[in-house]
């Protein structure tokens, strides 16, 4: 398994477009996800899509982007969008991914890294610290984890 930046391998937009479009997403909001998807895809740039890929196949993604939280603007860069085919779940590619990120922030000089999530007690097994709660737009309570570099 690698995991490389989207626009090597752009044959998996759609495919990454219809993961975070149904993990993240509503029912008319696929447009909406496929211009965040397209926009990742500038070499070297951020924001940034992975694609986690074994072989041909897509097992994973994850993203490193500058805002994914429209509250929380003064916060940066994001770990985001993190997604593991449901086949390929339970298997470490979730901690993977997110060292990745890790990893690669880390190399463009960046002392700390966030995210969030509706979900508790995933991303303190990995090192984030809890920060505090968030809102999601319109009104959704989201929790706020800190990775310090």
């Amino acid at each position: 398994m690698k995991i490389v930046p989207l626009y090597a391998v752009p044959q998996h937009e759609q495919q990454i477009t219809d993961w975070l479009w149904q993990a993240f997403g509503t029912s008319d909001s696929r447009d909406f996800f496929a211009s965040i998807v397209e926009i990742r895809q500038r070499e070297e740039k951020m924001p940034l899509t992975f694609a986690a890929v074994e072989g041909e196949k897509l097992v994973g993604t994850v993203g490193l982007w500058r805002c994914d939280l429209i509250s929380r603007q003064d916060l940066y860069p994001w770990l985001a969008a993190l997604y593991i085919d449901e086949n390929q779940r339970g298997q470490g590619l979730g901690e993977k991914l997110q060292q990745h990120v890790i990893e690669y922030a880390r190399g463009l000089g960046y002392p700390q890294l966030y995210l969030y999530s509706a979900c508790k007690g995933y991303y303190e097994r990995f090192g984030w610290q809890y920060i505090g709660d968030g809102l999601d737009y319109p009104n959704t309570p989201v929790h706020l984890y800190q990775f310090t570099l």
